[in-house]
């Protein structure tokens, strides 16, 4: 059988060793010198414990394949996060996509909320100050692109939303599973006789210390959103005048008088991000289709998946890209409007693709299906507890807060968004950030949407 030999690149036939150093040394062990013997015995003694030492890192790369060493960022490399107002149309997510193709750069984290007639993209991308400006300028030069802002160096509120399917049987793993979400004020969202599926938000660092602490029980399934942002306080973005050609000025601070409860909306509605896509729109385009896409970690891939849809004219409801359970695979999940024939065909189109490893249609099949809104709202001292009380309501949570305004963040379905942008309008929006849909499939089978499609029980009166 052959064996390797450690530090040596080449395969040796034990027997051929052993008859090579029979005719290197006839003679006997014991007849060579002392010095050889010490030579020889020190040699072994090393080559075993490097052979030790290789064992373990093995046996821990092929138990965890989840294993994630951070390497840190070349000298004047640092990550950059650029918010892009745009007035949506097909194909402009392909275009936003193609300019980071096009010049080598890969996108750490996209996330888009899109409405009828307008989006805002939130892009984290990696490179120095000088590669980035140049991105934000050819971004800034697309048709209908209203403005490009890096707030990296702005104070600024940053979140993302994760799903996380982990392994835990009944006993006393579901129970630790349990407590270390409760630790993460992680909520459960489905759960089945193997496996628990949690919810979480927050910024990148907590959750990769929950996707790490739960690495250890097999993490099933990682749906991440991209991260959102908004900038702390009463500064704003400065979308001005819905131009796509008015070049972009510095935003002054908010000095308005608050209004009371009542007195409407004063903002214009041009420089609001809607809580949700116009269902009414949506239903003439067709019933929207959720695809969930896994794809390598390669510069130019988004703006491949995205080119299939805007090639045959779809427009998409919604995207998010995140990072997967596996190292160097990200996840897709993208919502387009579509005929059954029409979702099938690109499907295929989608599988044809290098570097597509799977991809899964979730609109039939129970899921659970979930977003993340950041709103700014203009508040007075007065109304802050009034606003606290609200926000407690749909179990929304204060991340900002300063003299004149009161930033929420809230998790769940498009009704909930639209519920809660219903009550906050009487004290004036003044900026909503979301992401987009993320979906995963329930272990449990079941879901108000799949009851409804299937027979149940009937009473006889």
């Amino acid at each position: 059988m052959p064996i390797w030999v450690a530090g040596s690149s080449s395969c040796r036939q034990a027997p051929q060793v052993a008859t090579a150093a029979a005719r290197r040394s006839p003679a006997p062990l014991s007849a060579a010198p002392r010095h050889q013997i010490a030579t020889q015995q020190r040699s072994s003694q090393r080559r075993s414990s490097r052979l030790q030492a290789a064992a373990p890192e093995a046996e821990k790369s092929q138990a965890d394949v989840y294993a994630f060493e951070p390497q840190p960022l070349e000298e004047g490399v640092r990550k950059h996060m650029l918010s892009v107002f745009v007035a949506d149309e097909s194909g402009l997510i392909n275009r936003v996509a193609g300019v980071f193709a096009r010049r080598g750069a890969n996108i750490e984290s996209l996330a888009v909320g899109l409405t009828v007639d307008k989006a805002l993209f939130t892009i984290v991308a990696t490179g120095t100050d000088a590669t980035v400006a140049n991105l934000s300028k050819q971004i800034a030069k697309l048709v209908n692109v209203r403005y490009v802002e890096d707030i990296t160096d702005a104070p600024h509120v940053e979140r993302e939303l994760m799903l996380i399917k982990v392994h835990a049987p009944p006993g006393p793993t579901r129970t630790e599973v349990t407590q270390i979400a409760d630790i993460f004020r992680a909520h459960a969202v489905d759960v089945s006789d193997r496996t628990l599926t949690l919810q979480v938000t927050g910024d990148v660092g907590k959750m990769e210390a929950l996707r790490k602490t739960l690495a250890k029980f097999g993490i099933v399934e990682l749906v991440r959103t991209g991260r959102i942002s908004l900038k702390r306080g009463e500064r704003m973005f400065d979308t001005g005048s819905w131009n796509p050609r008015v070049a972009a000025r510095p935003h002054v601070a908010v000095e308005q008088p608050p209004i009371k409860s009542g007195d409407g909306d004063v903002y214009d509605a041009a420089n609001v991000l809607d809580a949700a896509y116009d269902k009414e729109a949506a239903e003439m385009l067709g019933e929207p289709y959720v695809l969930s896409i896994e794809v390598q970690d390669v510069p130019g891939v988004l703006n491949q998946v995205t080119g299939v849809f805007a090639r045959r004219g779809y427009n998409v409801q919604s995207l998010a890209v995140g990072n997967s359970e596996r190292e160097g695979m990200s996840r897709i999940t993208m919502v387009a409007p579509a005929s059954h024939s029409g979702i099938a065909n690109l499907i295929k189109q989608l599988n044809k693709l290098v570097h597509v490893e799977k991809v899964e249609e979730l609109t039939h099949t129970p899921h659970v299906s979930r977003e993340l809104m950041l709103v700014k709202v203009n508040c007075s001292a007065q109304q802050r507890g009034e606003l606290v009380s609200l926000a407690s309501i749909f179990r929304a949570l204060v991340c900002d807060v300063s003299v004149n305004t009161l930033t929420l963040e809230v998790t769940g379905k498009e009704d909930k968004m639209l519920a809660l942008k219903e009550v906050l309008e009487p004290y004036g929006i003044l900026e909503v950030a979301r992401t987009g849909r993320v979906v995963m499939q329930r272990d449990s089978g079941l879901d108000t949407k799949f009851l409804g499609r299937v027979a149940g029980s009937r009473v006889m009166l």
